[in-house]
């Protein structure tokens, strides 16, 4: 109840007697809008202030990125917060400031301007090399910021719609000279809080945090059809510090996508993700994963906590995605306790990820995978129990299954386990894994049969962070 108690926002209604200027008594009414977030503000203002209007036809972008720009002047004097309210407010890509809040109604929606002249173009991530949809830079966010400290994006579950479309057509199209906008992006940001949100239709990835820390994304629904093209829910990507919570998304492609840099670019650049904690997740994605980790993992992942994860209709429950070429290293996976409900597989690893960013990646650059452990697992409807595949000489080891049960389909794969080049062990697992799994002799064995695969006791930085309680009054 505490945890749905968190995502409502409060609307109180006062009515205030005051002095018109004609001497006569009026009586005014204030509506109030309670939400909570990491830090409050000292001053307000609406996006009508600079001449927003919300007809789903006049273009905002200038009246967003005015409105932010005045009120930047408050970084340094209690931060501030710019209120959109009901209405449909067109817009291209703005930038956020420090110390500030976006706050949507939750009649209010945003939504992205289908112009491409809306989207400046910026120098590809230096982790990446290149553009993901083509070879040169990509196109700003619809929401995006960059070197910044403490930035909200929330609301009582107001809508951001990308219009995506007119996207997809043209990436299927070969259209594109340069990436796609994400929905959401903060790179070299300190302090992020992305709550109470519902977002639709993406041009690409939804939720973009890159090079940043001490982020907060919880209760957000995210929703795209389920064939559009690379509509990734939430990427933190070479971030250290991410909590992600009571989160719905139904999405193109993988719900949540781990990432740190891609191939030589990601090995130079050298930022894992690391500390993050996932829990409450629900998710449909039925040509991709609840939760995968990579492919670009070339900075390297460690220390990532999932829990309470259901999934319907999705692909692979955690699904690891590496190369030769990659590089760094996949360690320390905690999963415990996920729903699993019609599924093509449970257990996913590869190492053979196709892509690259260019021919030069160092084909010596082999990923490390150890660490691995899932426990307390139910799934139903599965068409393979798990298909594990690591690299010829570089094998992924320390895997550990406990306590997982998985219905198998009426028509499922006649192997139910494909495994190579992987070394674990397993416990209370049905159907029996593949004999590589086995590890009859190993410590880890021993240790595990009574308290089934290791998940940490210790309490993550991100998680001692509290929300309080903010408002903003509008007259």
């Amino acid at each position: 109840m505490k945890n749905i108690l968190d995502c409502i926002v409060t609307i109180i209604t006062l009515s205030v007697l005051t002095t018109s200027a004609h001497g006569r008594r009026v009586l005014q009414s204030f509506d109030t809008f309670e939400y909570t977030a990491i830090t409050c503000r000292s001053h307000s203002a609406s996006i009508t202030e600079f001449g927003g209007v919300g007809d789903g036809k006049t273009l905002n972008t200038k009246a967003f990125q005015s409105a932010v720009d005045h009120l930047s002047q408050y970084s340094s004097d209690g931060g501030s917060q710019l209120f959109v309210p009901a209405g449909k407010w067109l817009t291209g890509s703005f930038n956020l400031t420090s110390h500030f809040t976006l706050f949507l109604h939750e009649d209010a929606t945003l939504l992205a301007a289908q112009d491409i002249n809306e989207y400046p173009v910026l120098k590809a991530l230096p982790s990446y090399g290149r553009g993901r949809d083509a070879a040169g830079g990509r196109f700003a966010s619809l929401i995006f910021g960059t070197n910044l400290s403490d930035v909200v994006i929330t609301g009582n579950n107001g809508t951001i719609d990308g219009q995506g479309s007119f996207w997809w057509q043209k990436f299927h199209g070969g259209k594109l000279k340069y990436t796609r906008p994400y929905l959401i992006e903060l790179m070299f940001t300190d302090i992020i809080q992305i709550s109470n949100l519902t977002l639709l239709d993406s041009p690409s990835w939804n939720i973009h945090p890159v090079y940043s820390s001490n982020i907060i994304v919880k209760g957000v629904t995210i929703i795209a059809p389920v064939k559009s093209p690379n509509t990734d829910g939430i990427n933190p990507d070479s971030c250290t510090n991410t909590r992600i919570e009571d989160c719905y998304i139904i999405s193109g492609d993988d719900c949540i996508a781990v990432k740190s840099g891609w191939d030589e670019y990601g090995i130079a650049f050298g930022m894992p993700t690391k500390h993050l904690v996932i829990r409450r997740l629900t998710c449909i994605s039925p040509y991709s994963a609840a939760i995968a980790l990579g492919s670009e993992m070339s900075g390297g992942i460690e220390d990532v906590r999932a829990e309470d994860i259901t999934a319907y209709q999705t692909e692979s429950g955690v699904r690891i995605k590496t190369a030769v070429g990659r590089g760094a290293f996949v360690k320390d996976i905690y999963v415990k306790g996920m729903s699993l409900h019609t599924m093509k597989w449970v257990f996913w690893m590869t190492g053979n990820y196709k892509a690259h960013a260019d021919s030069h990646y160092d084909p010596h650059a082999l990923p490390e995978i150890t660490g691995i452990n899932y426990r307390d697992i139910v799934a139903e409807n599965v068409s393979m129990a798990g298909r594990l595949e690591g690299i010829s000489g570089d094998p992924f080891t320390g895997i550990c299954i406990s306590n997982a049960t998985i219905s198998m389909a009426a028509k499922h794969k006649k192997a139910m386990w494909m495994c190579s080049d992987v070394e674990g062990v397993t416990s209370g697992v049905d159907p029996k894994p593949c004999d590589l799994l086995d590890g009859q002799q190993s410590e880890k064995k021993k240790k595990m049969i009574d308290g089934g695969c290791d998940f940490p006791i210790n309490v993550l930085e991100i998680d001692n962070v509290e929300l309080k309680r903010c408002s903003y009054q509008m007259n």
